[in-house]
């Protein structure tokens, strides 16, 4: 486990470590599991977050920079609006053959707490919102006949792909950037 520094204070240590064993062992860790393996007391856990779905929380909150950043969303960088968003789909293809790949953690958090008022869900409904209202930008952006139903086309694309190779059900190589080429073709998107 890729572990903070000794001199990382314990909330860094908790959140590092929630984010490694939530998303490879799931939402259901222990909160001695949790606590154990950041060198943190669960008293100081408990002084520092009001339980373990707010440490689920924040380390989902933290997670989601690095993650838009890795996808290239909220960025109107050099890519003409088609290239951006097939350029996600070429991450993600990318991303589900590195080792201990287990799917977009934003889904495995909803799926596995089925509960949309979790504190934890909360984040990951807000950060599955940010990747359709980023399809939906660049869908407008390339002049999309239907821009919204074209960027919940693509984040279904997105994460019934993320999801099956997660599960190790499929290879995503080819398989979602020509699903989106289809798409957008069908979209007008240019």
């Amino acid at each position: 486990m890729a572990t903070s520094t000794d001199d990382a204070s314990p909330r860094d240590r908790l959140l590092d470590a929630a984010m490694e064993l939530f998303y490879r062992d799931g939402v259901s860790l222990g909160v001695e599991a949790l606590c154990r393996a950041a060198g943190v007391s669960k008293r100081s856990m408990y002084q520092l977050f009001g339980g373990k779905d707010d440490v689920l929380a924040a380390s989902l909150e933290r997670r989601m920079p690095a993650y838009g950043q890795r996808f290239g969303l909220g960025t109107q960088g050099p890519r003409a609006p088609r290239e951006q968003i097939l350029y996600v789909f070429e991450q993600l293809e990318q991303a589900s053959t590195e080792e201990g790949y287990r799917g977009c953690p934003f889904l495995s958090a909803l799926v596995e707490l089925k509960d949309p008022a979790h504190p934890a869900s909360v984040v990951a409904l807000r950060a599955k919102a940010a990747l359709t209202g980023a399809f939906r930008e660049q869908a407008e952006r390339g002049g999309a006949h239907d821009p919204d139903l074209l960027a919940r086309q693509l984040t279904l694309v997105f994460d019934g792909a993320s999801a099956r190779a997660g599960a190790g059900a499929e290879t995503l190589q080819g398989l979602t950037t020509s699903t989106a080429t289809a798409l957008l073709d069908a979209a007008g998107v240019t």
